[in-house]
């Protein structure tokens, strides 16, 4: 691992637009993203597999009216969005780092109002870890 990757790492994990719950836990934003951590009531837009963010902070800045959140396990990658973000003082993004395997850990029934999914891994050896898996579909429709 490199050394600007730990640091990334590590720093990202200061930001108040990123949140990292503890793997196999319950969040505490569940239920709670509107009024705790958007403080507005506007609806929520996942972006699952989010990678370094630029299409989350993208998606902010174009819809102003929606809170964004991106999703996805690599920390020190979604440390680009969420710096910038900050930078620019964005507050409809944020950034969740999780598998989405425990998305519904994160999220209550009727509490995003849609999913993106932009350019995930295809993984094309392994059908049950795709991102648009019917395993994966089921536990996204528990929380839209």
């Amino acid at each position: 691992m490199g050394k600007d990757k730990i640091r990334r790492f590590a720093a990202v994990k200061q930001f108040d637009n990123f949140i990292e719950p503890v793997i196999k836990e319950q969040c505490i934003l569940k239920g709670k993203w509107k009024s705790e951590f958007f403080k507005n009531d506007n609806p929520i837009v996942l972006e699952l597999g989010c990678g370094k963010g630029e299409y989350s902070v993208g998606l902010a800045k174009h819809y102003p009216n929606k809170n964004f959140i991106g999703v996805d396990i690599k920390g020190a990658r979604m440390f680009i969005g969420a710096e910038q973000a900050r930078d620019e003082e964005m507050k409809n993004v944020g950034f969740l780092r999780t598998k989405i395997d425990f998305i519904e850990d994160c999220f209550v029934e009727n509490e995003v109002d849609e999913i993106w999914l932009t350019f995930s891994d295809p993984q094309p050896k392994k059908e049950n870890k795709r991102l648009t898996s019917p395993i994966f579909i089921n536990r996204y429709r528990g929380i839209l």
